[in-house]
């Protein structure tokens, strides 16, 4: 039995990714390292992938450390392969064998399809496999995956960008936007639920162009009206739109289609015209503000999230004031937060007046504090109303010490809710089914739903995703399905099926 040992890095992308690589090492006969029984689990499994990401701060510290770690073990067992694959290899291919020369097999962003053939030639040869293609061959969705939870799932609608943000290296590693047909999206999504999947996410690098590349520019919200009539499909979720991009069709569509989620996450980066300007974000705060306003408009409890870069190069203190009014009116439900850093290879990297650290750390703990102080309130103000949890096996880190179990509410909060007292096990919510309860409390950011714990509202409702969780309890990794083969491309679909979406 030969195992294999997947690490992520990075986007959801990357996971998405991830699930195919461990679905191509499954076919090939790996066996996941983390389902053979501990007493029988190696130390090291036979093949260790790093799926790297190339955006965030030190990837490429972190990646050659954790390469550094295994080379004892490489020396000791001359048979195990290690594999680096990603933005990373990608963007560095000959340097990873240079710098790190136990590395068996590189591969990129375009070519994950290749890894079982590299590891087998590199076994062969007795030596490193590099094999780096510069534009997608086959969209990931049509490989064999391994999903990580029997009853949500990815679903990759387009890869790579067409934008040309200054502090972003993606599109020069994942290449020009490429869209699926909406056809494929559609037997993915339908195939999926025959599995007893209740929620997907649609991903894209920049979800609300797709079509572009087929000539519909509302394709993404007919899309979305799309995914509603899929029977059986519960939540539909995405990620993640352009604010240049987004348009009206597509907050028509979110509020008319009863399963796409009132959450969005809107990347925001800098409240400050000219450091947008400066980044190439084809926006400005202005237009920013008003699609939040339009959202609202028809999806009042929509919860929208975003990200924000701190320190870009030449932002002034009244730059970045700017930013922190643009928080306060957008009152975002939680913000991903980065201070910027010099990510070689973009044009960012090289423009004068770049910020010191001590003063983008001064500035980025004053945006935490401001947006915690948000967040809060606007978990307070949820307090009191009902909301439908879907139950999740991890969010809840404290869940045994607390007695609570834990998932996400329909606009994604993170909900933590009581169990009633002496409910019998065959009555618990399982992972993938739906619980109603009333919040209790909102927490900087959670919210706590302890309505049973005092007899209230707690209904509990069977889904085909708690269905698929329970067929799968008995695995050494509950809640992981099966391997399944990947979608095949059925190229354009009938035109009925995705309401004029050609």
């Amino acid at each position: 039995m030969k195992t294999y040992d997947v690490r992520t890095h990075g986007c959801q992308m990357n996971v998405h990714d991830s699930e195919r690589l461990a679905g191509l090492l499954e076919t090939a006969g790996y066996v996941d390292v983390a389902s053979v029984p501990a007493p029988e689990r190696p130390q090291v499994a036979d093949v260790v992938v790093f799926n790297t990401c190339a955006v965030r701060e030190n990837a490429d510290n972190k990646l050659y450390g954790n390469l550094g770690q295994l080379r004892p073990a490489k020396l000791k067992n001359p048979d195990l392969q290690i594999a680096v694959g990603g933005c990373m290899a990608q963007k560095d291919r000959d340097t990873i064998v240079k710098r790190a020369p136990w590395v068996d097999v590189v591969f990129g962003t375009h070519n994950i399809g290749s890894l079982p053939a590299l590891l087998d030639r590199a076994r062969h040869n007795k030596r490193a496999e590099v094999e780096i293609l510069e534009s997608l061959e086959t969209f990931p969705s049509t490989l064999p995956t391994r999903r990580d939870s029997a009853y949500a799932g990815w679903v990759s609608i387009s890869v790579g960008c067409n934008n040309t943000c200054t502090f972003c290296i993606v599109p020069s590693l994942r290449g020009k936007e490429a869209d699926r047909r909406p056809g494929d999206i559609l037997a993915e999504a339908r195939a999926l639920v025959e599995q007893g999947v209740v929620e997907i996410t649609l991903l894209g690098q920049n979800v609300n162009s797709y079509g572009v590349e087929f000539g519909d520019r509302q394709a993404f919200g007919k899309l979305l009206r799309a995914c509603g009539d899929i029977e059986g499909l519960e939540r539909v979720r995405f990620t993640s739109p352009h604010p240049a991009a987004f348009t009206s069709d597509v907050i028509d569509a979110m509020a008319a289609t009863a399963n796409v989620m009132p959450s969005l996450h809107m990347p925001l980066q800098s409240g400050s015209d000219t450091v947008l300007k400066a980044m190439r974000r084809s926006y400005r705060s202005e237009k920013f503000l008003r699609i939040l306003a339009d959202v609202r408009d028809q999806i009042p409890d929509a919860a929208i999230t975003t990200d924000i870069i701190v320190g870009f190069p030449g932002e002034s203190d009244a730059d970045f004031e700017q930013t922190l009014e643009v928080v306060r009116q957008a009152r975002f439900s939680s913000a991903f937060t980065f201070q910027y850093s010099i990510r070689p290879g973009t044009p960012a990297a090289t423009m004068p007046d770049q910020v010191p650290k001590v003063v983008v750390q001064e500035r980025f703990e004053r945006l935490i504090a401001l947006q915690d102080e948000i967040s809060w309130a606007e978990n307070r103000a949820v307090e009191g109303r009902e909301v439908e949890v879907l139950v999740a096996p991890f969010e809840g880190r404290k869940d045994a010490e607390t007695a609570r179990m834990s998932g996400r509410a329909r606009d994604n909060r993170l909900v933590h809710f009581a169990v009633p007292d002496g409910l019998p096990a065959a009555q618990r919510p399982r992972p993938g089914d739906a619980v109603r309860v009333a919040v209790t409390y909102g927490a900087p950011h959670h919210l706590v739903a302890d309505s049973a714990a005092t007899g209230g509202l707690f209904e509990v409702r069977r889904t085909a995703g708690g269905d698929a969780w329970a067929a799968t309890a008995d695995n050494p990794v509950p809640g992981r399905p099966t391997v399944t083969l990947g979608m095949p491309s059925i190229g354009a679909p009938p035109p009925v099926s995705v309401s004029g979406c050609r």
